[in-house]
């Protein structure tokens, strides 16, 4: 995985903010199983060890779409608060 792609080098798998939300990927829980990029391929990539990360090309991803990334995912790994810290997904 090529850092430069990262929307957060420091913090591969968030939090990060966009469009108004926060994003963020529990490694601990995440499997690698690639529904999130299936869905969302501008915003999600896996990393060396398997793991969601998030990319600086999420920006141009709809929030609806991000969303719908995360529920796609089969442990609820990804996370998506609002701009006052409310969880939207997974509640």
């Amino acid at each position: 995985m090529d850092n430069q792609n990262l929307f957060d080098p420091k913090k591969p798998s968030g939090p990060v903010k966009t469009k108004g939300y926060t994003i963020y990927v529990d490694r601990s829980l995440c499997i690698g199983a690639a529904t999130c990029i299936a869905v969302s391929e501008k915003t999600f990539a896996l990393d060396n060890e398997a793991k969601a990360v998030i990319l600086k090309t999420a920006d141009s991803e709809k929030i609806e779409t991000i969303i719908e990334a995360a529920k796609a995912c089969p442990v609820s790994a990804i996370i998506i608060e609002d701009e006052l810290g409310n969880r939207i997904f997974p509640k």
